[in-house]
């Protein structure tokens, strides 16, 4: 009898180093060695991914450049190639839809797969599986770590168990045998507070947790303790949402050097907004609130917001209400991150333009012509005056 007939079978797919591998891979001097992805030594950036080399050294993603080139001076250390990873990812993302439309992607670098309906074509779950893997590892020359369980949140735990390059099948009739044992900082939710909390009534594994009472764990946490009773009995109903809602489309910049200089931060301001509105465009959305994120040398963070009336895609009303907000922050103080996003997003055209907003029809329809200039002849083909 076939222990998964009533379950669902998830995939969890996480490409391993992904940033650093895809550059390991197009540069053969790299393998074996640490590769740091985020910028140059002497740059302001953070690590955006190390390879398995690097991170025997300690260092990991979102830890400053400067951090991580001394801890490991003689790594290599390259700049964040977007466009090169996204073309990989859209790879990655043609081999998924080969066996099933249901794919959530989370990330570049990872995706859940609900392959129920495609054993009947492909064959058992871990056959599936094993045949994404081997792709993947055949014609991108990458490797990754596969996950699969009859739910997201245990598919997700165990592609994590077994890096790099791991493979690891949680079967239903054996959840409790996989989670009990793990630290219970496994569990979604679990963060440094609550870890501490949790280590206060000496509960250090997922076995001491599903011991808890529900009642016991919702009066010390709330409703994040009725979320931990359910994962560790390994319990999640969350389906995997193939067209998942983009939520908002943002660009940031951090700066090499720390800048106070209003003229140059709204030239800043522009290319973002620019990159912001291109973005909306091709995913035909329109955003309606714009918001301002500023971190000073300090690294103290910042964020002013304001929502239109109308739902925009135009980098001129960005840019506009970028630098309005700008003007409520305070330069004294040196900065050292900016960044625009557009929040609540729509697909949705809105009512027709009254006789009164002529003007924005015309920079609609001339920004439609800027955007077939540059899908024609390439992103640099054309641009602002003020940003050459």
């Amino acid at each position: 009898m076939d222990i998964w007939a009533n379950y669902r079978k998830i995939l969890h797919v996480d490409m391993d180093a992904f940033f650093a591998s895809v550059e390991q891979r197009d540069d053969p001097s790299l393998m074996g060695k640490p590769v740091v992805v985020g910028g140059r030594p002497n740059s302001r950036g953070v690590v955006s991914a190390a390879s398995y080399e690097a991170r025997k050294y300690g260092i990991h993603s979102a830890m400053p450049i400067a951090e991580a080139s001394r801890r490991c001076p003689f790594a290599t250390f390259l700049p964040v190639n977007a466009q090169k990873y996204r073309e990989v990812s859209l790879q990655i993302r043609q081999i998924f839809l080969a066996y099933t439309p249901m794919v959530e992607p989370l990330s570049l670098d990872e995706a859940f797969l609900d392959v129920t309906g495609s054993t009947s074509l492909f064959g058992p779950v871990d056959t599936i599986a094993l045949s994404i893997k081997q792709r993947i590892q055949q014609e991108l020359s990458l490797t990754a770590s596969v996950g699969i369980a009859c739910n997201k949140f245990l598919a997700k735990l165990a592609s994590d168990i077994k890096k790099p390059n791991g493979f690891v099948v949680v079967q239903p009739d054996k959840i409790q045998e996989f989670l009990d044992p793990l630290p219970v900082e496994r569990i979604w939710g679990v963060g440094e507070k609550t870890a501490v909390q949790l280590h206060n009534y000496n509960i250090k594994t997922v076995r001491d947790l599903r011991h808890l009472e529900l009642n016991f764990l919702t009066q010390l946490f709330g409703t994040l303790g009725s979320q931990l009773y359910q994962l560790a009995q390994g319990i999640d109903d969350r389906p995997v949402e193939s067209d998942r809602v983009v939520k908002s489309i943002g660009r940031e910049m951090t700066f090499a050097k720390d800048i106070a200089d209003h003229d140059a931060l709204e030239t800043t301001l522009l290319k973002l907004a620019v990159d912001v509105g291109r973005s909306l465009r091709k995913e035909m959305l329109r955003g309606k609130t714009v918001t301002l994120k500023v971190r000073y040398d300090d690294f103290r963070t910042l964020s002013r917001s304001r929502t239109l009336l109308r739902a925009t895609d135009l980098e001129d009303v960005i840019y506009h209400e970028a630098c309005s907000l700008l003007g409520e922050v305070s330069l004294k103080q040196p900065i050292r991150l900016i960044g625009v996003t557009l929040h609540n997003l729509t697909d949705q055209l809105e009512n027709q333009l009254s006789l009164f907003e002529e003007p924005q029809l015309e920079r609609e329809n001339l920004t439609k012509v800027l955007d077939l200039v540059k899908e024609k002849y390439g992103e640099k083909s054309i641009t602002r005056a003020r940003l050459l």
